[in-house]
């Protein structure tokens, strides 16, 4: 029998966006937010525009290990969304990836990251993802796939993520 297909989103999922920000460089968010502002909670506004900030996030709690565990019941992608105008994210995801699950062939992600706007284009049975946004809805309306709203009630963290999909391969 062949494993079922799961996508996995970056940003809020397995790497934890806010890390980066709490590790830029001051004169940088200074200057960006010179630019763009700060949201309500008194982040930078586009954060995720700001070159070389993808390179510097952790993990989010639980990701790492999750990713190996699934990563042997399902064929894993990670689906990612990268910044139009941040030309450096786009090699940064690789490079966080190659971090933290390895470069080689051993690795869950080896040649398995997929950058997309699009994520409704992408055929499979679950995509964990922490947003709406990029087609993420749309692929949950599919007939036999399913948008895991990572974060939100059942689904706030890793534990309750992993249980609810080794159930399902």
């Amino acid at each position: 029998m062949s494993k079922k297909t799961l996508f996995v989103d970056m940003d809020n999922v397995i790497v934890d966006f806010k890390s980066g920000i709490n590790k830029l460089p001051r004169e940088v968010e200074e200057e960006h937010v010179a630019y763009h502002g700060r949201n309500e909670r008194g982040e930078p506004n586009d954060a995720d525009e700001i070159q070389g900030i993808f390179a510097l996030m952790d993990p989010m709690p639980g990701a790492i290990e999750a990713i190996n565990k699934l990563s042997e019941h399902f064929d894993l992608y990670a689906l990612s969304t990268a910044p139009w105008n941040n030309s450096s994210a786009w090699s940064d995801k690789l490079l966080w990836i190659q971090k933290h699950f390895g470069r080689g062939p051993g690795s869950p992600l080896y040649k398995r990251l997929i950058l997309s706007h699009h994520k409704h284009l992408s055929q499979g049975h679950f995509l964990v993802d922490d947003r709406l946004a990029n087609g993420a809805r749309e692929f949950g309306e599919r007939q036999n796939s399913q948008h895991i709203h990572f974060g939100q009630d059942p689904f706030e963290d890793w534990s309750k993520v992993l249980d609810y999909l080794l159930e399902r391969r």
